[in-house]
């Protein structure tokens, strides 16, 4: 499954919501109490008679003993919220059944049964969006992590692998179309309308179960495996939305044809089927054979997605077809183990979104996703390992550690190993465990064998949280340079101590006269302190380490301005270029916000920076999607982790400040930039897509410099748009400023894609996001806008997730911005508990501010956790956070 890839008066009805309230205290579930289940379930037979009002459900299970599990002479199945009808066993209807917390509990005595059940729900009804559920008309469901026991009773947990067969019946009107896992098998009318059978020939866990029911036209193609068989693809969507799903096609073979030749994994069914939905939690989820998609990651064309809409739509379908054997073939023994399959299929898509697009700008978008997101998870209150020890609430282990982290942890594997060893590891590990329910200790034996790595060290990334810091001093003296790494691993909650883990850093020793080096070399810090001595060295060399992000850590070192301008300019790793970048801008910003700079120091810094930033924007070897990536500024949030205590404004003015010297600076050269990508065709090639990149962040700078200049030329940029990515990127720059030009691109914005809902998503993001002063008001007004509505999860993230990022409103020094999203979550949680929860993780930061904004963002997470009913999914975020 992949998580949502996004960064009042709300119209939500929690009297229309079907969360009923919960104890106040959900029991903790630990890793280490883990059974296999008393009972296998080797076939499951669902019947469903569909309807958006009332959907019945005829479950039939075949159960025989489970030899690891326990003689009980009882079978206990999950449900959430279900009452049986009936229910009977080997063919008698049995009254002696009980429901124990939600779970039914039904006496068996032998070796092997049949248990029937018939249950009724109301996908109308189901705001949670979790089972079955209606989005505008349709049927579909979500069942990870535990929605599938909302559609019937079952043991809803990911060890218990069984073969489906699905018969599904309905109107033919409402319900032209019906989907499943697996092949169809059968189809026909009778007296209730049309119906479908579809089977499933690979056992699965219930999570990855699917179905689909609606009014759906579909783009088919076919895909030939490298076997020879032939594959069926479809995707499913609205007719109106067809003509944008060419994109999401071709993605979908290249995917399969990446598949084969890097991992040598082929598709194994008749049919692969994505569907599109416009209500939907996360970003996609990647049930067996019956993909179902957030419709953000499946439409798209040049009037209404940017360019990043494209790689991301590009990347998810890559990572849910992965998914196929990481994740369905092999699946996790339980949910401690999520990062066995999300971690690894991270790294997959990411390693397929390299070979797409190219290594050097992909990986750095992958540091900057994790630094700006998992970084500050890992120093805060809800800090985890990949491998979590206990939780309350599955839902809420969907993070950034178990997703990116998790990635980098396989990725430093692979770097170790190199990628041949690598896919000797990853070989037998789909070879050992196929169809199994597997555990992170079976991938990182698979690697020690296939691989021939010693990970006994290793396995400490699994169990530790935090950000390694990695302090660096390099030493010279006569002809050699002597490099001390001493790492440390920040205490965490219930992990006060920490163990050294293996560092592995790729690393390079630079020749100031030639900027040149000898070679790039290996090093994996094991030891609390490691020493390496290199001689040949007549002058003290330039260090460029941590190349290509080899290890998700913090480096720590004090190293000379003059250093980082001559790594900007000469280094010939990609990512250790705009390292160097990120380091000179960094440091000075923290050095200033923190008062330790004379007007003199500031002035030499800022000049240091300029002339860095100057070599970026005029150097002709660069393409221009890696100087984009060049000219970005340090996130405000990778900024504050840099601080024991932040200021967000810190750190907001000076990050401003220095963003406006530079656009004052170096207007001549931005402008010129500009100029000339303006110049560029607007197809999707490289080069153009580079030039859309510049042109953005040359007007970044430029609308810091001179505003009013910038407001003209970047409504110029919007008039003359002809893809979304430039009209996007005016409007952004736009939305930050006062002045006309502002109100009316706006208003033509909405009126030109009004009826749109993923662009209308824009709409309220670029808004809500701004750096206008006055942008909590804009969103007050915008919570009231008739497009608005809380029971859309994309609507709801469009707006309110956005605003968290807000240095000037969610961080406003009244505090309104925490008690906009309290607000939020406390009228968010009785509808969708799911999408609540995940916006108490921006309140749960107040212990890195200063005092007033804690205190304020503190009180604001206790009188959350005040209210009575709230869901175990919110619950256990607020106390944790709480601490």
């Amino acid at each position: 499954m992949d998580i949502a890839r996004t960064p009042s008066t709300p119209d939500g009805n929690p009297e229309m919501a079907d969360a009923p309230p919960t104890p106040k205290e959900p029991p903790l579930i630990r890793r280490e109490d883990y059974r296999p289940f008393d009972w296998l379930v080797p076939k499951t037979h669902l019947d469903f008679a569909l309807g958006l009002e009332t959907t019945r459900v005829t479950a039939t299970l075949k159960v025989e003993r489970n030899p690891a599990g326990l003689p009980t002479p009882e079978i206990r199945l999950d449900g959430d919220g279900l009452t049986p009808l009936e229910v009977a066993v080997d063919g008698q209807v049995l009254n002696s059944w009980t429901l124990d917390d939600g779970k039914l509990v039904v006496p068996l005595s032998g070796e092997a049964h049949e248990i029937r059940m018939v249950t009724e729900i109301s996908p109308a009804a189901n705001s949670q969006l979790m089972g079955l559920y209606a989005s505008n008309g349709m049927l579909c469901t979500q069942c990870e992590a535990e929605g599938f026991r909302r559609i019937t009773f079952f043991p809803d947990r990911p060890d218990v692998l069984s073969t489906y067969t699905v018969r599904m019946s309905g109107d033919p009107e409402a319900f032209p179309v019906l989907l499943s896992n697996g092949n169809p098998v059968a189809s026909g009318e009778d007296a209730g309308g049309h119906w479908a059978e579809w089977h499933d020939p690979w056992p699965k866990p219930s999570y990855l179960f699917a179905l689909v029911a609606g009014d759906l036209v579909a783009r088919k193609d076919r895909f030939t495996t490298i076997t020879g068989r032939e594959v069926d693809l479809a995707i499913w969507v609205r007719a109106e939305d067809l003509d944008r799903t060419g994109h999401a096609m071709e993605s979908l073979k290249h995917s399969m044809k990446w598949d084969e030749e890097v991992f040598g994994r082929e598709y194994d069914l008749d049919q692969f089927n994505i569907v599109a939905v416009g209500d939907f939690n996360m970003g996609a989820m990647e049930n067996k054979g019956l993909n179902v998609f957030n419709t953000k990651y499946v439409l798209a064309d040049a009037e209404t997605a940017t360019d990043g809409d494209y790689d991301g739509i590009e990347g998810v379908i890559a990572h849910e077809y992965f998914h196929n054997w990481s994740g369905n073939r092999v699946t996790c023994r339980d949910w401690f183990q999520l990062s066995l399959k999300e971690g690894f299929t991270v790294l997959r898509d990411q390693l397929f979104s390299q070979d797409m697009r190219g290594e050097a700008v992909k990986r750095i978008e992958d540091v900057r996703l994790l630094r700006s997101v998992q970084f500050p998870e890992d120093s805060g209150p809800l800090a985890h390992p990949i491998r979590p020890d206990s939780f309350r609430e599955i839902g809420n282990f969907y993070t950034s550690t178990v997703y990116n982290k998790g990635a980098e942890v396989i990725r430093m594997m692979r770097t170790m190993a190199g990628p041949e060893r690598f896919r000797q590891g990853t070989d037998l590990y789909f070879e050992r465990h196929d169809g199994e329910a597997a555990t992170c200790e079976d991938f990182i034996r698979a690697m020690e064998d296939g691989a021939g790595l010693d990970l006994a060290q290793f396995r400490l990334w699994y169990s530790q949280a935090g950000t390694p810091k990695v302090e660096v001093s390099l030493e010279h003296e006569g002809d050699t340079a002597t490099l001390t790494l001493r790492q440390t691993v920040p205490p965490t909650p219930d992990q006060p101590d920490k163990q050294p883990m293996p560092i592995p850093l790729r690393l390079a020793l630079f020749d100031r006269a030639t900027g040149t080096h000898r070679g790039e070399e290996l090093v994996v810090l094991d030891q609390v302190e490691s020493v390496v001595r290199y001689g040949g060295f007549a002058e003290r060399p330039v260090l460029s380490i941590n190349r290509g992000f080899s290890a998700p850590v913090a480096i720590e070192r004090s190293i000379d301005p003059e250093e980082l301008v001559f790594l900007a300019k000469h280094d010939d790793d990609a990512f250790a270029r705009y390292e160097a970048m990120q380091e000179l801008i960094v440091g000075h910003l923290v050095t200033t916000v923190g008062g330790g700079l004379s007007d003199a120091a500031r002035s030499e810094a800022r000049g240091a920076i300029g002339e860095a930033l100057r070599a970026v924007v005029t150097d002709d070897r660069l393409d221009d999607s890696m100087r984009g990536e060049l000219m970005m500024l340090p996130a405000q949030s990778y900024i504050s982790e840099q601080f024991l205590v932040a200021d967000p404004g810190a750190i907001h003015a000076e990050r401003e400040a220095l963003k406006a010297w530079l656009g004052q600076t170096l207007e001549a050269e931005l402008t010129a930039l500009h100029r000339r990508a303006s110049g560029q065709s607007s197809g999707m090639d490289p080069a153009a897509r580079g030039a859309r990149k510049v042109k953005t962040q040359a007007l970044v700078f430029l609308a810091a410099g001179n505003p009013q200049a910038a407001a003209t030329l970047a409504a110029a940029q919007y008039d003359a748009a002809e893809t979304m990515t430039d009209r996007q990127g005016a409007l952004m720059v736009l939305t930050g400023l006062p002045g006309p030009e502002r109100t009316h691109k706006l208003i033509d914005f909405y009126n030109r894609f009004q009826g749109d809902a993923l662009v209308i998503d824009k709409w309220f993001s670029l808004q809500a996001g701004s750096l206008h002063p006055n942008v909590i008001e804009h969103v007050k007004a915008l919570a009231g806008h008739p497009d608005f509505t809380l029971k859309n999860p994309n609507r709801v993230r469009s707006l309110y997730m956005a605003f968290t990022g807000t240095p000037l409103g969610f961080h406003a020094e009244s505090g309104e911005g925490y008690r906009m999203i309290a607000d939020l979550i406390l009228a968010l949680d009785p509808i969708n508990p799911s999408t609540a929860a995940r916006f108490v993780p921006p309140l749960g930061r107040w212990r890195r501010l200063e005092p007033k904004r804690a205190a304020l963002m503190r009180a604001e997470l206790e009188r959350i956790g005040a209210q009575p009913g709230l869901s175990r999914d919110t619950f256990e975020q607020v106390t944790r956070s709480l601490g």
